[in-house]
């Protein structure tokens, strides 16, 4: 071309370098090609126009879907997009590989994308040919596409900050891994670093930069934008002022990527490699579709961290502590919180000293297991303290709560009402006298130094919150030297299927079986639902949901039980007392239950059951024949296979019982001759007011049944 000369057209200047021109707009759906681009389409040579579903079929399936990302990826970043093509005939067989170029555009307006680009045909071997099946296009992308879903699953199963960094530091991208990773936050006007993988430890050069330094990771927090550096020279020239502090890592090749969610860019993810990378489309879109999924596996893993924060800090408020040491006694606890959500719930339990010298074990659940829930467990605590503290008897201070808790929950909503159970304790350590009230929650349980565990069955009201103007009677109950009182929610006994019998019975052998302190014996009851023993002492219930778990343990000293000895001391006296009121017939029954358990190892189950049998009788007598209630009291004493029992029955009535022969029709008049009959001693002792009815068996080997 001679000086002075016109520069010829840019269509004869295409034309001469074997390049097509294309246009396409989304919005229309049409794509214009000339005529050498209608060439490379395997179309006649001549300018046209083409339905997106007509140029659709010229090209290979994989390439159009690959279009679509890289061309999204580009209006993204504000670069080319560039792809290579597999061209198609009529009869589905590939003619060609050209490379695409084109600069797209994107119209929020019209929600329409427009580009207007190149078509070049790719000197590579032939797709037919070995060399070409081998190519990058269908190898390259086949190993991106399960690089992607390993690194999506790995990330999506990472619960922590620290987890999702260790999984990033561990991705191998296919083609080209980073030797190098670091992920950059923001607080307040400044980049942070949040981890990093294969830097130096001295990362203070880069740690609370100022956003507005000219850094690539601070420009792609400020502009959304990802920044692609191919080489030394061109990381120094664009960002001489930060090329002194980079320099010293001898890398090749970096990438600074947004972590965006939700349209906010959170921070910065860099990928550095020790050899020089070109960042190709292709690679581009791996590291966005990384970013992409890091940044939301950030989002995931901080918001799981602060509900942890929360929870852990709402059970440090709630929670209380157990206090000072009590003399004469050892006092411990448990919470474990329910397995989902936040953690937290309505169970929770505390100890209060009380103006009488004397002080209170509550354990209580709320129910719900939502934050509301544990809420109202926290203001009803509070309200029971208070009423504890100004010296209420333990009827009065249940009763004033269930007030207390109607007024907190009253709702016109009755799928938002609440309701709470709840034990109150009142414990005398000078003589382990302990009164209790109990509204609508799980009895209290004594284990004796021997290891014989009883369900004391004490008297008990409503739920709070169900009728304010509850009443809650008081059960006084005696905690012997050497004895331990356990009180717990319901999540010990059902957690695994169980309901509250087979639970119980899970809970009653590890109790029992148990020769440890009382910390371990603490620990030995929550492995008993949530340890490995667990999975094999699973419930009839086919919901295996989990529920929270509260549980206290007081015991008291023996002789040879001080802190931190042994629970169980093993003495040869075992006791249980029981008073039957005129009003409380029904408690016969409770009577006969707690001498079951008081012989559960007992080898004779005749003698047992000759047991059960004279107590029914006893305890009916003093309810049918006087107007006084009894008072049980049974005892066993001895050392195995030579053991004794003592059961008496005692009573405020005048009158003395005598032996009589009943007709043979008659109602009454045949307790004594059953108490002849199959106790071995036996007798009636007049006290000063009434009279006490006892008898004994004494210990036989155990009889087969027929």
């Amino acid at each position: 071309m001679r000086t002075g000369e016109p520069l010829p057209d840019v269509g004869t200047v295409l034309a001469a370098l074997a390049t097509g021109m294309w246009h396409w707009d989304t919005s229309t759906g049409l794509v214009t090609v000339d005529a050498e681009a209608a060439r490379l389409l395997g179309l006649p040579t001549e300018q046209t126009t083409l339905t997106e579903a007509q140029a659709r079929a010229r090209l290979h399936p994989v390439d159009w879907n690959e279009i679509t990302g890289v061309v999204r990826l580009a209006v993204a970043e504000g670069t080319l997009a560039e792809v290579r093509v597999r061209i198609m005939d009529e009869h589905g067989r590939i003619i060609r590989t050209v490379r695409s170029r084109s600069k797209p555009s994107y119209d929020p307006a019209r929600r329409a994308f427009e580009l207007i680009g190149t078509l070049q045909e790719v000197a590579e071997p032939s797709p037919s040919t070995p060399a070409g099946r081998s190519a990058v296009i269908g190898d390259w992308r086949r190993s991106r596409e399960a690089f992607l879903l390993d690194a999506g699953r790995a990330l999506a199963e990472a619960r922590s900050t620290e987890e999702v960094l260790r999984v990033a530091a561990t991705l191998s991208m296919p083609g080209f891994s980073p030797d190098g990773l670091a992920v950059f936050g923001v607080e307040g006007d400044r980049l942070t670093i949040i981890g990093h993988h294969g830097q130096l430890p001295d990362e203070a050069p880069f740690s609370h930069m100022p956003l507005e330094t000219d850094y690539p990771a601070a420009e792609v927090v400020r502009t959304g934008r990802a920044v692609y550096l191919s080489s030394p020279e061109e990381y120094k020239e664009r960002y001489s002022v930060t090329w002194p502090l980079v320099e010293r890592f001898s890398r090749h090749s970096w990438a600074y990527l947004p972590l965006t969610v939700g349209g906010r860019t959170m921070g910065a993810w860099l990928a550095a490699f020790a050899y020089p990378v070109a960042f190709t489309p292709d690679e581009r879109s791996v590291l966005t579709t990384v970013a992409r999924m890091l940044a939301q596996a950030l989002t995931r893993a901080g918001t799981a961290e602060s509900e942890r924060e929360l929870t852990d800090g709402l059970q440090r408020s709630m929670l209380p502590t157990l206090g000072p040491e009590i003399p004469g006694m050892n006092l411990t606890a448990r919470y474990v919180p329910t397995g989902g959500g936040l953690q937290v719930g309505g169970d929770w339990y505390d100890m209060i000293p009380l103006p009488s010298g004397r002080f209170a074990l509550v354990i209580g659940d709320v129910q719900g297991h939502d934050v509301r829930a544990a809420g109202l467990m926290g203001q009803l605590r509070i309200a029971l303290r208070a009423y504890a503290s100004e010296g209420h008897r333990p009827d009065a201070v249940l009763s004033r709560a269930s007030r207390f808790f109607c007024g907190l929950t009253h709702t016109d909503d009755p799928a938002d009402l609440r309701f709470a159970t709840c034990l109150y304790v009142e414990v005398d350590p000078a003589t382990g006298v302990l009164e209790t009230a109990r509204a609508g929650h799980l009895d209290p349980v004594i284990r004796m130094a021997d290891g014989t565990v009883l369900v004391r069955a004490t008297a008990g009201g409503l739920p709070l919150g169900i009728d304010p103007d509850s009443d809650y009677p008081t059960t006084r109950l005696a905690l012997e030297p050497g004895e331990t009182l356990m009180i717990c929610t319901d999540g010990l006994l059902e957690t695994g299927g169980h309901d509250l019998s087979t639970g119980w019975k899970r809970i009653r052998t590890t109790l029992e079986d148990h020769d440890g302190d009382l910390e371990e014996l603490a620990d030995a009851l929550v492995q008993a639902v949530h340890g490995p023993s667990s999975h094999y002492t699973t419930g009839p219930l086919s919901d295996r949901r989990e529920d929270d778990i509260a549980v206290l343990l007081l015991s008291r000293h023996g002789a040879r039980c001080r802190r931190g000895a042994p629970v169980a001391v093993r003495p040869a006296v075992r006791r249980t007392a029981l008073t039957v009121a005129q009003v409380e017939p029904e408690r016969i029954a409770e009577g006969r239950q707690q001498l079951r358990d008081l012989l559960h190892d007992w080898p004779s189950t005749e003698q047992v059951d000759s047991t059960v049998l004279l107590v029914s009788e006893m305890l009916t007598n003093v309810l049918v024949h006087t107007d006084t209630n009894a008072l049980l009291v049974a005892e066993v004493t001895g050392l195995p296979g030579e053991r004794r029992i003592r059961v008496e029955v005692t009573d405020t009535g005048d009158d003395l019982p005598h032996k009589r022969t009943p007709g043979e029709l008659a109602s009454s008049g045949r307790g004594l001759l059953l108490i002849e009959l199959l106790a071995d001693t036996w007798g009636v002792a007049p006290r000063g007011e009434g009279k006490s009815i006892w008898f004994e068996l004494h210990e036989q080997e155990g009889t087969e049944e027929p």
